[in-house]
């Protein structure tokens, strides 16, 4: 069966049920996930990752918990593994490793998240407290939340690295303001990650920190794809270019993540989600053909344009 054909059965699968009954790992077996090398080691990660903001910062209802639940696993069975969190984001680092245990998945999954307070005592106590919510005795990334006190946690951090508590260290904003400060740490401060901002409508990081991560060999997470759905505002009810399907794009979203993710400066982008429909539509845009730099620029003036 054609790659297109798989897809739309797919589709329809999870509009008449809400969740596949065809599981999406047997749908794409035949075609594994893009993976871009994390610069530091060499080892590859799949392109479309997990976002927690929100979305995860749930209580113990059962009915609220089971879409999350649903989508880990598919996340897991489409060829997923970077999930990311942070203690700003309320329950959600502990609720990230209840349910990846209960899934049995852990040792599928690349787990991120985030130191975000002042002091190296503080940073220590909350780091430990990450690993314990996050049921893991090393985190693959832990990153500095938004710049604050970097200084001393980046310190700390290579001595967890030093020690094998962390495997990979990274600094993280989320608005283009920081860039400046960004570049300093990308330069100076002996990282492996830089998370930052960037989509089809905010393009600061395309010509700035995109290639200079790619010029010190720094891996790069992407947060924000959607612009938080104001991008899914932009365009409702207006239709995809017809040459959308040339790229494998069936949906705005796999639309918006293709363009990001066919960045060369790109390692991971990490949309949030809790609902299943929409996760299994973001990891379709991970598999297929990626935009050339002339249907890039096709892409961002079409969009511009509506």
């Amino acid at each position: 069966m054609r790659q297109l054909n798989r897809r739309e059965l797919l589709q329809t699968s999870l509009a008449l049920s809400g969740v596949s009954v065809l599981s999406p790992f047997t749908i794409f077996a035949e075609e594994k996930m893009v993976h871009r090398a994390i610069p530091a080691s060499g080892e590859t990660i799949p392109v479309i990752g997990l976002g927690s903001w929100q979305t995860f910062d749930i209580g113990t209802d059962e009915a609220t918990r089971a879409p999350r639940r649903e989508v880990l696993k598919l996340f897991v069975e489409m060829g997923g593994s970077v999930i990311d969190s942070s203690p700003m984001y309320g329950r959600s680092e502990a609720v990230l490793g209840e349910m990846t245990e209960e899934l049995a998945i852990q040792d599928k999954l690349f787990y991120a998240t985030k130191v975000w307070t002042d002091g190296e005592d503080a940073g220590v106590t909350q780091m430990e407290r990450s690993l314990e919510r996050m049921r893991v005795k090393q985190m693959d990334l832990m990153q500095v939340h938004n710049l604050v006190d970097t200084r001393t946690h980046l310190s700390t951090l290579h001595g967890w690295k030093e020690q094998g508590l962390v495997r990979y260290i990274g600094i993280t904003h989320w608005v283009t303001d920081a860039f400046d400060d960004l570049e300093k740490w990308m330069r100076h401060g002996d990282i492996d990650f830089v998370q930052l901002p960037f989509s089809i409508a905010t393009r600061d990081a395309e010509n700035s920190l995109l290639p200079l991560a790619q010029d010190l060999g720094i891996a790069t997470m992407v947060n924000r794809p959607f612009e938080k759905g104001a991008l899914f505002r932009h365009v409702k009810g207006k239709p995809l270019p017809g040459w959308a399907t040339q790229i494998g794009c069936k949906t705005w979203a796999q639309f918006f993540l293709k363009y990001i993710v066919s960045h060369p400066g790109v390692t991971c982008v990490i949309p949030a989600t809790s609902k299943p429909k929409h996760l299994v539509d973001n990891m379709q845009a991970g598999h297929g053909k990626l935009p050339d730099n002339k249907t890039r620029e096709n892409m961002a003036s079409y969009f511009t344009a509506l």
